[in-house]
């Protein structure tokens, strides 16, 4: 463990593999991904773990790309239990689901993937004028989109996980039964 890292990236650099895989499928459900990402533990600094997950994101294949987009819901539709997803697509109204889902599969239909886009802080307007405007790319303009893209909502999310992990360390420990 590195002990001059922040108690939460502390945390993650000390989990056993099967634990810190586990964390980081919750980030990215490429395993080639998070395999690099856990290979590079310890980490001193949140900003080199972002970096670790920056280099492992440009090595992914295609297959890598596609089991990462795998994990992700539609647009407009977050899956049901998926906090994060819900979290992150907040910025969608009602009104626009309909339409995002709509687009989103003639998206896949020309693309064959889920149009994924980090929809942190974007309103379900912006999303849906990305998704026009996208729809129409050929594949590899839309492959390296969709590469960035990925790697910006990973980055959120291992912030997000670095934070958690904090609270995790720092929150106080409740007496267990016999204890005063």
């Amino acid at each position: 463990m590195t002990s001059s890292a922040p108690p939460g990236l502390a945390r993650f650099n000390a989990a056993d593999d099967r634990d810190a895989a586990a964390l980081l499928r919750e980030v990215c459900a490429s395993r080639a991904w998070g395999a690099a990402v856990a290979a590079g533990r310890p980490y001193a600094t949140v900003g080199e773990l972002l970096d670790a997950a920056d280099a492992a994101m440009t090595g992914l294949t295609a297959a890598d790309l596609a089991e990462a987009m795998a994990g992700h819901p539609p647009i407009g539709r977050p899956a049901p239990g998926d906090a994060a997803s819900a979290r992150e697509q907040s910025g969608v109204r009602d009104a626009e689901r309909a339409e995002l889902l709509e687009l989103n599969l003639a998206y896949q239909e020309r693309h064959g993937h889920v149009f994924l886009i980090c929809a942190t802080g974007h309103t379900g307007e912006e999303m849906l004028a990305a998704l026009r405007e996208r729809i129409q790319h050929d594949a590899g303009t839309e492959r390296d989109i969709v590469r960035t893209e990925l790697g910006k909502i990973n980055r959120i999310r291992l912030t997000r996980l670095t934070e958690a992990l904090t609270e995790t360390v720092e929150a106080p420990r409740a007496p267990a039964e016999g204890e005063r």
